[in-house]
């Protein structure tokens, strides 16, 4: 089910650009605003926006709290689920990116890996404001708009995801987060679970969320941990796994290569010769030729 979005309604007079990102937890699009007033309405998702390009005074009032600031390159705004938002004014076109989520940020077992008050996980309606770690975030999955999405990319997706949260959360909540107990290690009987699984499924779909609760941890929590364990992101750790496993199949012959792109997960062949032109420089079909005279 995909996201209730209402980003065509709250921005009647723009134009969305050619690519869209979208999961059931999240979707990505580009806008042009043009100057003037926008739509009055209520929230019906929470809303990060990030100025791509232009200058602009910003006017907006959210729950009759009136903001007033200037869209430049970099400057961001968030937009909780339920604001009632009204008198949103632009004096100059800009362009902008958009990323919608769902009420819940985060699910049950992650408010209690990390001692977290669900009371206390609501975003307050901010804007105007640079935040350097956000933009970093916002750029890496702005990429996924200009590419043909694999399964690797939804992995990065959520990795992405569940840092955005975590940066909100840390940054951005109307009421200071409380934490309670420690928070679990991911420990080396957890993480040997968790790299065998991933053995084991390479031609599968490897989702964020599946290898967290491989792990008995959320995906909030467990993004972090792994990347501390192995010094890799989840999305990136599989993708190398996958391009190992690829490469052992062309060493051996026995397989094409489309045979060979879909039995290490890589969805199609044009997914597999991206990322493995970009891990080892060559493509699968040039490796193989290399093996061949090797």
């Amino acid at each position: 089910m995909s996201l209730n979005v209402h980003g065509d309604r709250k921005y009647a007079g723009s134009v969305r650009l050619a690519g869209l990102a979208e999961w059931p937890d999240m979707r990505i699009e580009r806008r042009t605003i043009q100057a003037g007033s926008q739509s009055d309405l209520t929230l019906e998702c929470t809303e990060i926006v990030m100025t791509i390009a232009g200058r602009s005074a910003v006017q907006r009032t959210g729950n009759g709290n009136k903001q007033q600031s200037l869209a430049r390159p970099g400057v961001a705004w968030v937009c909780p689920i339920g604001t009632v938002e009204r008198e949103i004014v632009l004096s100059e076109p800009i362009s902008t990116l958009h990323i919608y989520l769902p009420q819940k940020l985060l699910g049950e077992r992650a408010l209690e890996d990390y001692g977290l008050n669900p009371g206390c996980t609501e975003l307050a309606y901010v804007g105007g404001f640079v935040d350097p770690k956000l933009n970093l975030i916002g750029t890496s999955l702005a990429k996924l708009l200009d590419e043909e999405l694999g399964p690797a990319d939804r992995l990065f997706a959520d990795g992405m995801r569940v840092a955005l949260v975590a940066r909100l959360l840390a940054s951005y909540t109307a009421d200071r987060r409380t934490r309670s107990a420690q928070a679990p290690a991911l420990g080396r009987a957890r993480l040997k679970r968790v790299l065998e699984y991933i053995d084991a499924h390479l031609g599968d779909e490897l989702t964020l969320d599946r290898l967290a609760e491989e792990a008995r941890l959320s995906a909030y929590h467990f993004s972090r941990l792994f990347r501390d364990a192995t010094g890799l992101p989840p999305h990136r750790y599989v993708t190398l796994k996958r391009i190992e496993a690829a490469q052992e199949q062309i060493t051996l012959g026995r397989r094409s290569l489309v045979d060979i792109a879909l039995g290490t997960g890589f969805g199609s062949q044009n997914n597999f010769t991206r990322a493995f032109r970009k891990a080892t420089g060559l493509t699968p079909g040039q490796y193989r030729e290399l093996r061949r005279k090797g």
